[in-house]
């Protein structure tokens, strides 16, 4: 193989243990440990979910922080990405589960009042273009506290607001929205997700995602039935629309955050497929002669939108090798490779403890690496190829 291939790093976080950028950093500094001068541009994805916005601004947004309500009401610094119009906002940063103390979790009150309050700042900052990214929330609240946040009134019947949360919704009576930002219509919403789940029922968010958010089965009831609630009482100010809404793809994302995104006109996409686009993967796609993707975990989910899928797609259809990195492999090599990747260099293969793997990820993943560059990068007679790394 030719020594002077240009890679291409377009790598998820390995969750609890590297970022995106550091996965980047560290498949870098692997490769050039045995071909020093390889070219390597570093691309770190997200598909919406937590990591979004480090993703963007790896890419060159601007990162602009904001103080906005966490999940349980409490102040947190939360930022989002800007380049020109176009904002990156990820609803994990002010209403993710990080940023719940350790071992707690409210499924019936927490609440996405500071994702509204996010959209909120990359209005006042000019945005026209809002890539709303959405995963890995603390909240089942259907996006009523985003849509509080940027105006709306949810009412008990005595006319006070709801409690936070999707538990509060129980007690609705009257939406209003007429007091929603004007500024929302003239914006184009991209609701990015990798989950196309409804509202509510089986496939709904409190049955599916409820319990990671520390639901019992009792809790997905109360929350199951509050969302429908609260679907049945927007109906009766949007028109039948808002039961479309609910069963549409994406509405169940983020504890059905998806809900109140598209009842502001926003338009669902695969998170991977819009974050590639901000992200300029195209060009360097086409820069690329090898693509290297991959996550903590390559697993069925990877397959169903994942940001590895997305990657290894859009290079297979570009004529791209794409090989893959990952912490733990749980795919056969004809599901990886009915994916588009050629090869999957998991770390438990070099460390099979997987505390340990975890612990020492960066200096496992170099290791790797530099078993792709044997593999891919260096020509067959390469005297490294038969060195330890």
């Amino acid at each position: 193989m030719d020594e002077t291939r240009r890679v291409l790093i377009a790598a998820d976080k390995f969750k609890g243990s590297l970022t995106a950028v550091q996965v980047a950093e560290r498949v870098t500094a692997g490769l050039r440990r045995i071909v020093p001068g390889i070219e390597v541009e570093a691309l770190p994805v997200a598909d919406g979910g937590d990591g979004t916005v480090d993703a963007a601004v790896a890419a060159g947004f601007e990162r602009r922080e904001v103080r906005v309500a966490g999940p349980l009401g409490e102040e947190v610094t939360a930022a989002f990405a800007l380049r020109g119009d176009t904002a990156v906002v990820e609803m994990a940063e002010a209403s993710g589960l990080q940023r719940l103390p350790a071992g707690v979790f409210a499924p019936l009150t927490a609440s996405t009042y500071g994702s509204g309050q996010l959209l909120r700042a990359a209005l006042d900052a000019g945005a026209r273009t809002i890539v709303f990214g959405v995963g890995g929330s603390a909240t089942t609240d259907g996006g009523a506290g985003m849509l509080a946040a940027l105006g709306a009134r949810f009412l008990d019947e005595h006319g006070e607001p709801v409690a936070p949360g999707g538990g509060g919704l129980a007690g609705l009576a009257r939406a209003d929205l007429s007091g929603l930002d004007p500024r929302l219509a003239s914006v184009e919403l991209v609701l990015a997700s990798d989950v196309d789940n409804p509202l509510t029922g089986p496939k709904g968010a409190p049955a599916v995602y409820g319990p990671q958010k520390g639901a019992s089965p009792e809790d997905v009831a109360v929350l199951d039935a509050a969302l429908a609630h609260f679907a049945d009482v927007l109906a009766g100010v949007v028109g039948p629309g808002a039961a479309r809404y609910a069963q549409s793809p994406g509405a169940g994302a983020a504890g059905g955050i998806g809900f109140g995104a598209l009842l502001l006109g926003a338009r669902f996409r695969p998170g991977i497929e819009v974050m590639l686009d901000v992200l300029g993967f195209a060009p360097a796609l086409e820069r690329a002669s090898l693509v290297i993707t991959g996550e903590g975990s390559l697993d069925e989910q990877t397959l169903h939108g994942k940001a590895p899928a997305g990657v290894a797609a859009a290079a297979r259809t570009a004529g791209k090798e794409v090989v893959a990195v990952c912490g733990r492999l749980a795919l056969t090599p004809e599901a990886l490779e009915g994916a588009g990747i050629r090869r999957a260099y998991p770390l438990t293969e070099v460390e099979p403890d997987v505390a340990a793997c975890m612990a020492e990820a960066g200096a496992i993943l170099e290791r790797v690496a530099s078993r792709i560059a044997r593999d891919f990068v260096c020509p067959p007679t390469h005297p490294s190829r038969s060195a330890e790394s």
